[in-house]
């Protein structure tokens, strides 16, 4: 039998600062919003870029590690898997998520200026 594997690797900019959380269980839970784009020739030659946004959710340490070293309009890569769920509002209304459930991830910024140690942007 085929083993078939829920995968996602994205590359794009955050589109907002990363948002730190904590559950009722205490457990760190970090939400971030990335967008992709895609650039092309239209028919008229004209170049044309279509830009998708991405809900990602991080867990614990990770999330932790993300929320300290990520911030808006920077760029990111991620890999995780694909997560479809549902939900109600605060109005009863059926509501539908397609989110990455990140599990590594890369800052694609170069070292960050603040803490002087190169290599600290990497994910381990």
């Amino acid at each position: 039998m085929k083993q078939l594997v829920n995968r996602v690797q994205l590359i794009g900019n955050l589109g907002k600062d990363p948002e730190l959380t904590q559950t009722s269980t205490g457990k760190q839970l970090l939400r971030l919003s990335l967008a992709t784009n895609e650039t092309y020739k239209d028919a008229k030659g004209e170049f044309v870029t279509n830009t998708s946004w991405h809900n990602l959710v991080a867990w614990g340490p990770l999330a932790e590690r993300m929320a300290t070293r990520l911030h808006k309009g920077e760029k990111v890569a991620v890999s995780g898997k694909l997560n479809h769920r549902q939900y109600e509002d605060k109005n009863g209304e059926r509501k539908y998520m397609t989110e990455v459930v990140v599990d590594d991830f890369l800052d694609l910024n170069g070292p960050k200026s603040d803490t002087g140690k190169k290599g600290d942007n990497l994910p381990f």
